[in-house]
């Protein structure tokens, strides 16, 4: 046995074990226990939390297995750690200590037997070792010295090859009958017969017939309720396509969990592993992966602590992971976590600095080589926001696709919304001034500025030289280190932190009354006063100033790869070809708060709404700026993204959700996805449900809860997670409400032996709270919006949401600006309709699901009933009867069965 103690703490008690055994302790006694000697635990974050020890550390176990298990999945819970080291799992709190020790024990063994990741594991520990990782001492002991020097990262990635572009897809027409030939394919022959899925994938192909008039894309809007099988009733058209078309087809979704659920339904469409690799890739923005030039600075020095032993471990990952995705990729989503995210962002291209050919690492660079195998795809995995800022920006204008699939198509407008504003804020100017000057305050780091990063052109290029120049001196003039606390005690310097003290000034005046206490504050950009017009002029020249060095600059590069000089091979080309790209993009954003600064004092466009804005986080503020957003952003996403294409197909369960009938509902759809600014209607498909959902859900209607009672909410969330035994998902309209139920009901419910998780309060990522959740069935999950419409539990894991109130939107001068020109009341009814739409969806997710809706609210009106199924039983009840039902939920009897006979 391990000569250190293990240590485990829940929301139930405290227990150590040793070699004598193990005992439950107090909390002080832990705390002292762990600050003197090093002690195994699960997830040294969460633990410390429950102790409020927030500097634990220690031998994390889930350190040691992303040391000896790169890239491999593990649920970080005892349940999951049993999982993977082939152990029992412990049945109680009390068992979880020891069975620390023999999971440690096991994962330490691993060397012994066949051990897939044993390449590289000596050289990474030597460096582990000098750097105080807790486990390298044990780690070294189950090493052996390899008889030849290992193969170390840099050397061990394949390199991409540059190949021919691909030529333009080939105007073909699909035959239906290969189509559902091609869909039974996908299904398998022993699959049940699904009507509704058929007659989806039929629907489907409309979006691949040949364009007939420029500009106008063929775009089907299909609702597809849950259990149709949309995914292949999607991929059958999609990929019959690819294939004889000799194109790619981009499926875009919103949600990473759907995208890692699509790579996983590929398998169906090229069962070949092999082949899957070449025909389908999954894309992401840049910032996603992992890069190998900010990966060898941390490696060589540039982290230092514990930031330094992530960058270690990510090295480690990185030699076995399929795609370098950091975020949702093979990553563990818990691994950063564990560090504070001391370090992780900056091992990835956050702030666009990536020198493309110049970076000794191109050939293997994970983004790069994700482009490239993008481009000979058939299916491409992507995301709305990607699939935005490509059209809009991208750089890879030769193999832009011409036929899109938006999955989850509801949260189209929301991801345009973000897209195509603006915003001229402290934080947006100080990421130009950086990215254009590099470090200014002698900090560690490979960053560097323009000046250095086109070094080059500007020795061979006069006029780039003087371009170069002139935007380092404009830069100046941008929020540089400390403005936020300068421009909070009425000390900016220079013309933009003088326009963000007048923007807070006039933010503080108008909107303090109206903000919630401690919360961001917004005003309308309407009759500002002195302070901000006179700060407004000099901004804007300050402004004028970069931009026109900026645009000079792009120019003078395009001539310079016109000219073509003998210095300029490939990588030189290529490097100039993404400056370019980068420059572009900065301009444009200058350019655009030029556009904001002359609505100060000026005319109001009728197509923008702007607004002041301080924002803040628990009283504490971080940013000041302007903001832009599109009245309608469908729009520009329909002229930017549609209209270039061919083919759109846009699909959702909850697509019309909103609408209060389906006209209604259908103009909704047709609004929010662009379909609207189109030349050529989009052709409409419904496909309803297949589940029973008058017999397997009801939806509850709690009516004596009192609103603003915070002790009687968490009373009934308490009440109705512990009758359900868990398996219960709540969500909240706002942090500080869950925090306060969460604080009131964790060791209630824990006492009964039913974990509770928690979003902005446990120290876990989103993704792996919901592995968590998904893996145990007596846990409970609470949220915020992130779950309303992104949680995928079928089974007994999830049966029962609860939701505190109707969720109203929040009454920003956004929202309200869209409400004026959108109807009023009916428009915040349409927007609560689909709330609740997309979180009963969470509820029933398999033919074989049973469960309950309940909604914490009196005040519910009759009139957004409409937003759940049809012939869905909706009760109006108190909070004893709801309690009671979720008691006698099916799934519920028989998980208290396998209880007892477990006891």
């Amino acid at each position: 046995m391990l000569r250190y103690p293990a240590l485990h703490a829940s929301h139930s008690g405290i227990w150590i074990a040793s070699e004598d055994g193990t005992r439950p302790i107090g909390r002080g006694e832990a705390i002292r226990i762990a600050a003197d000697t090093p002690v195994i635990v699960l997830n040294a974050p969460l633990v410390g939390q429950r102790l409020g020890y927030g500097d634990l550390s220690g031998l994390d176990v889930l350190e040691l297995f992303a040391f000896m298990c790169p890239a491999r999945f593990m649920v970080p819970t005892p349940r999951g750690l049993a999982r993977v080291t082939g152990l029992d799992a412990p049945a109680r709190d009390e068992d979880v200590a020891a069975f620390l020790l023999a999971a440690a024990q096991a994962l330490l063994d691993l060397p012994k037997g066949d051990w897939p990741e044993k390449e590289g594991a000596w050289t990474s520990a030597q460096s582990l070792f000098r750097m105080r990782w807790p486990w390298a001492p044990l780690v070294g002991d189950h090493l052996t010295k390899p008889a030849e020097a290992e193969r170390w990262l840099f050397s061990k990635l394949p390199e991409w090859s540059e190949g021919a572009p691909r030529p333009a897809p080939r105007t073909i027409t699909l035959d239906g009958a290969e189509t559902q030939d091609r869909l039974a394919l996908l299904t398998g022959s022993t699959a049940e017969q699904r009507p509704g899925q058929r007659a989806f994938a039929q629907a489907a192909m409309d979006a691949f017939s040949p364009r007939m008039v420029r500009e106008s894309p063929n775009m089907v809007l299909a609702e597809a309720g849950t259990g149709i099988g949309k995914t292949l009733g999607y991929l059958a058209p999609a990929s019959l396509w690819a294939e004889k078309a000799g194109g790619a087809v981009w499926v875009s979704t919103f949600t990473k969990a759907l995208q890692r659920q699509l790579g996983q339904e590929s398998a169906r469409v090229f069962p070949d592993a092999a082949i899957r690799k070449q025909k389908v890739v999954t894309r992401k923005g840049r910032e996603n992966y992992l890069c190998l030039l900010n990966l060898e600075d941390a490696l060589q020095g540039g982290f230092a602590g514990r930031a330094a032993i992530l960058a270690q471990l990510v090295a480690r990952w990185a030699a076995y992971s399929a795609d370098g995705d950091m975020v949702g990729g093979d990553l563990p989503g818990w691994l950063p976590t564990l560090f504070r995210r001391n370090g992780s962002t900056a091992l990835t291209d956050r702030r666009g600095e990536c020198v493309y050919a110049g970076c000794p690492h191109y050939r293997k660079c994970f983004i790069e080589r994700a482009a490239r195998a993008s481009s000979e795809a058939d299916i491409v995995i992507a995301n709305h926001a990607l699939v935005m800022v490509n059209a809009a920006r991208g750089r890879e204008l030769t193999t832009r696709p011409t036929r899109y699939v938006f999955d989850e198509g509801h949260h189209l407008f929301d991801a345009a919304d973000s897209m195509f504003s603006t915003a001229l804020t402290g934080q947006e100017t100080i990421e130009i001034r950086r990215w254009i000057l590099g470090p200014e305050s002698g900090g560690r780091g490979r960053r560097r500025g323009l000046q250095a990063r086109l070094s080059d052109v500007a020795s061979y290029d006069e006029g780039g030289a003087r371009a170069i120049s002139e935007a380092v001196l404009a830069a100046g003039a941008l929020a540089s280190d400390g403005w936020l606390q300068r421009v909070g005690e009425g000390a900016p310097f220079g013309p933009i932190e003088t326009l963000l003290a007048a923007v807070r000034g006039l933010a503080y005046a108008r909107a303090e009354a109206n903000g919630d206490a401690g919360y961001g504050l917004e005003t309308e950009l309407a009759e500002p006063d002195a302070a901000l017009v006179e700060a407004a002029g000099p901004a804007a020249h300050a402004l004028d100033a970069l931009v026109r060095p900026l645009v000079a600059l792009g120019r003078r590069l395009e001539a310079v790869l016109a000219e073509a000089p003998d210095w300029m091979d490939g990588p030189a080309r290529a490097r100039i070809e993404g400056a370019i790209a980068s420059i572009g993009w900065r301009a444009e954003t200058v350019a655009a708060w030029l556009s904001l600064l002359a609505r100060v004092g000026g005319p109001a466009s009728p197509d923008f709404v702007d607004w002041l804005a301080v924002d803040r986080a628990e009283g504490r503020e971080y940013d000041i700026g302007l903001h832009r957003h599109w009245l309608d952003p469908s729009k520009p996403f329909a002229e930017t993204v549609l209209k270039p294409a061919h083919g759109a197909l846009v699909t959702s369960a909850t697509l019309r959700g909103g609408g209060a009938d389906p006209d209604e509902g259908w103009q909704v759809a047709e609004a929010r996805t662009g379909a609207s600014h189109l030349l050529r209607g989009a052709s409409r498909f419904e496909a309803p449900s297949p589940f029973d959902y008058a017999t397997q859900a009801e939806v509850l209607i709690v009516t004596d809860v009192k609103r603003g009672d915070m002790g009687a909410l968490a009373n009934a969330y308490a009440r109705l997670g512990c009758a359900s035994h868990g398996g219960m998902l709540g969500l909240f309209t706002a942090i500080r409400r869950l925090r306060g139920v969460h604080a009131r009901i964790a060791d209630r419910m824990a006492r009964d032996g039913l974990p509770l998780y928690a979003q902005h309060v446990d120290p876990i990522d989103t993704g792996t709270l919901i592995d968590i959740f998904r893996d145990d069935a007596s846990a409970s999950l609470l949220g915020t919006d992130a779950l309303r419409d992104g949680v995928d539990v079928p089974g007994d894991s999830l049966r029962m949401v609860v939701m505190e109130g109707v969720p109203w939107p929040k009454p920003t001068v956004l929202h309200a600006a869209r409400r004026l020109a959108s109807g009023g009341s009916a428009y915040d009814d349409r927007i609560v309709r689909a709330r609740l739409a997309q979180a009963f969806g969470r509820l029933i997710r398999r033919a074989d699901d049973r469960g309950m809706f309940v909604l914490l609210s009196s005040a519910m009106p009759s009139r957004l009933l409409t937003a759940f199924p049809p012939g869905v039983r909706v009760e109006r009840v108190t909070l004893d009867e709801a309690v009671w039902r979720a008691s006698r939920l099916p799934s519920v009897t028989r998980l208290v069965q396998e209880t007892r006979l477990d006891a």
